[in-house]
């Protein structure tokens, strides 16, 4: 009972927002009220656990609140200041296919970007940029989101494996005698993690861009064809290959800090010049229709119009978005200096309501201020008039007043849910129960199981670092009780993590409304649900094969399915172009 009860959270939200596709606004609301009652009833918590958790939940909705409202006033003002057009030119300059785009702006800047500031903070300058490329806002959202997870366990600089990892094995017994037997320090485990995951992570992240590709072409493609995406393969697994090595290198080699910012940085300065050049670039051109034949469900109320009358230079254009970048690194590296600066001033909120539930934060280290502070200074530096700035403010204060209705439920929910361990009834909060409950379930096949543990986790909470917290050490007990390697389920559980970043309900929320769509967040989490399935199925069989060592065994077999589906898909792409080619040739004769 206990454990269908810990599901139902969980279950109302997918009936809500998937099946019945209210708006996350009105979904979530019925769902938190469920939340609410369950603990309350179910767990014996009390009503000022309950409002102590909800306070805490509302203060994180703000924080995120702070980054969509920071977004979204950078694009108005390069809208406005007419740098949206440049930077549209820009990327048309490399190609005009969409498939492309897609892949340079998400894949190599969003990873990037997710590298130096994390927290769900990419998808909300990722939409909004591939708006202001032409692509519907139903489209931007999914490929935007899709960004978040291979980059994601190195997010914040390492957050998630240095700060969420970390604090859950921490001085636990059963992780000291591990070590001890080891003959290791915490730290060497830590970083040890940090290296497998990114192996892991490169395993599936090489087809990620393949995948954003498919997904765009199968549900905006005239066509509706998983093929049309995977015929720009050469491309797609190039940029995969561009940003894995050097990420997965610097996670072995460095640490957890930097994987993501590096491997971002490094794939651009590859990939860009060389699709420039036209290297393995797709035979044939993917745009989508005109905007009149779009489904009203694809459209947002967030204008693609810039201002043409202003010319702004290519340097100029693109200069905020540089300035994001570097203020958002030299703020997170401690070695620069500024961090300390900027993380001085924090305000701690101890003990809310006396239940023991903490809530901290630094409002300096919070991404969207460095959005605003950039697109204040965007305004000056592109001149824009002051009228023309207070557009942009008031057209970005109306976006989130929208999105913000339906995150003052979502976080709350999610903190009631992962607090409902203070409670007088003396049962473990609703997502151990169902961690106990799947380890249960599957024994020695845990491994295929671990990473959607993860996924769970970051659904819930909408963070890989908090996913990491809640699992960590329960991920690692399950792992010396089936006499597995813990390094290897821990990494597991940090890689799922991360792929659950697609579905969570705040990133989603957030980032619809980045790009001004508000009240289809179910249908955003329907489509990426396929994204969010391949990526912890995918790792489940990798991990399952790699503790059982190469051979015929369930997690070999998945991968080989998994492959074989992708190669097959290639090849009937390949043949269907083709195809396509001769016919064009034979109507022209």
């Amino acid at each position: 009972m206990l454990v269908f009860l810990s599901l139902l959270p969980i279950l109302s939200i997918f009936f809500f927002l998937v099946i019945l596709r209210w708006s996350a606004k009105k979904g979530m609301l019925y769902s938190f009220i469920l939340t609410i009652l369950i603990a309350f009833f179910g767990w014996q918590m009390g009503v000022i656990e309950i409002a102590a958790a909800s306070l805490k939940g509302v203060m994180t909705a703000l924080e995120v609140g702070v980054i969509v409202f920071g977004a979204v006033l950078l694009l108005n003002m390069m809208k406005v200041s007419g740098a949206v057009d440049t930077i549209r030119s820009s990327f048309t300059s490399i190609s005009p296919d969409r498939r492309v785009q897609a892949i340079i702006v998400a894949w190599l800047f969003g990873t990037f970007l997710e590298g130096a500031a994390g927290w769900g903070a990419p998808a909300t300058i990722v939409g909004p940029l591939l708006i202001a490329l032409g692509f519907p806002a139903l489209a931007a959202v999914i490929i935007a989101l899709m960004l978040q997870s291979t980059p994601v366990s190195y997010g914040a600089v390492g957050t998630p494996i240095l700060v969420g990892v970390n604090t859950s094995v921490e001085n636990q017994p059963v992780v000291n005698d591990y070590l001890a037997r080891e003959g290791m320090e915490l730290s060497q485990f830590i970083f040890d993690v940090g290296a497998q995951v990114s192996i892991f992570h490169a395993m599936i992240g090489l087809f990620i861009p393949l995948f954003m590709s498919a997904m765009l072409t199968r549900f905006f493609g005239k066509n509706k064809s998983f093929l049309e995406g995977l015929a720009v393969w050469p491309f797609a697994i190039f940029a995969g290959l561009a940003f894995v090595i050097p990420y997965s290198l610097t996670a072995n080699m460095l640490g957890p800090e930097f994987p993501s910012l590096i491997g971002g940085l490094v794939g651009m300065l590859i990939v860009i010049p060389l699709a420039r050049k036209g290297f393995l670039m797709p035979k044939d051109t993917f745009e989508f229709e005109s905007q009149d034949k779009w489904p009203l469900s694809w459209m947002s109320d967030i204008s693609t119009e810039a201002n043409a009358s202003r010319n702004i230079s290519m340097s100029k254009a693109w200069l905020p978005y540089v300035l994001v970048a570097l203020l958002l690194v030299a703020t997170r590296i401690e070695a620069l200096g500024l961090n300390a600066i900027v993380s001085a001033w924090q305000i701690s909120f101890d003990d809310i309501l006396g239940t023991g539930i903490n809530h901290s934060l630094s409002p300096l280290m919070i991404p969207g201020v460095v959005f605003i502070l950039v697109a204040i200074a965007t305004g000056f530096i592109h001149k824009v008039d002051f009228k023309g700035m207070g557009s942009a403010f008031k057209v970005s204060w109306k976006t989130i007043l929208s999105a913000m209705a339906a995150l003052i439920v979502s976080v709350p929910l999610v903190q009631v849910f992962i607090n409902s361990g203070i409670n007088d009834a003396g049962y473990e909060s609703m997502p151990l129960i169902l961690a106990h409950a799947a380890a249960g379930l599957f024994g020695d096949g845990w491994p295929l199981v671990s990473p959607a543990i993860g996924g769970l986790g970051a659904f819930a909470a909408g963070s890989n670092t908090v996913s990491n917290m809640m699992f960590g050490l329960f991920q690692f007990g399950v792992a010396d009780e089936i006499d597995v390697s813990p390094l290897v389920i821990v990494s597991l559980q940090a890689v799922g993590g991360a792929a659950g970043n697609m579905i969570c309900v705040h990133n989603v929320v957030a980032a619809s409304a980045a790009v001004g769509l508000i009240g289809k967040e179910g249908s955003v989490i329907t489509k990426l649900l396929i994204p969010t399935a391949f990526y912890i199925v995918f790792a489940g069989a990798i991990g399952y094969a790699w503790v059982n060592s190469i051979g015929f065994n369930a997690g070999t077999l998945i991968i080989a399915v998994i492959l074989l589906t992708i190669i097959t898909g290639i090849l009937y792409s390949y043949k269907r172009m083709r195809k396509t080619k001769e016919s064009y040739k034979w109507k022209e004769g």
